[in-house]
């Protein structure tokens, strides 16, 4: 699903990532982590796709936000949890949307 336009500016955090072969809990876990990420101050939405590379981008009010996010507890469990068992490799990227634009038939 394709979020629609958010009030800008607004910043987004750009998860990609490569996974291992080992993915026992994976999918639980990323499902939990996008209902608590939906809890979190601050929270405005996300949207992911994966093939060869998985790419999920989360959306947020501002950089605190995004700071409280990431030294949730649970959160940094998962995190651990991702290092050591189901990725090979992630990259983390935030970025400041200054503006957006879109089209929808």
């Amino acid at each position: 699903m394709i979020i629609d336009k958010l009030t800008t500016p607004y910043y987004a955090v750009i998860f990609s990532t490569i996974v291992s072969e080992d993915l026992d809990g994976y999918l639980e876990t990323a499902e939990r982590m996008e209902e608590l990420a939906k809890e979190q101050k601050g929270y405005l939405g996300i949207e992911s796709a994966r093939n060869k590379i998985g790419i999920t981008v989360s959306y947020w009010q501002t950089l605190d936000d995004i700071v409280l996010w990431k030294n949730n507890i649970e959160h940094t469990e998962a995190r651990n949890l991702g290092r050591e068992k189901w990725y090979k490799k992630y990259q983390l990227r935030i970025c400041k949307v200054e503006s957006e634009y879109g089209f929808e038939k």
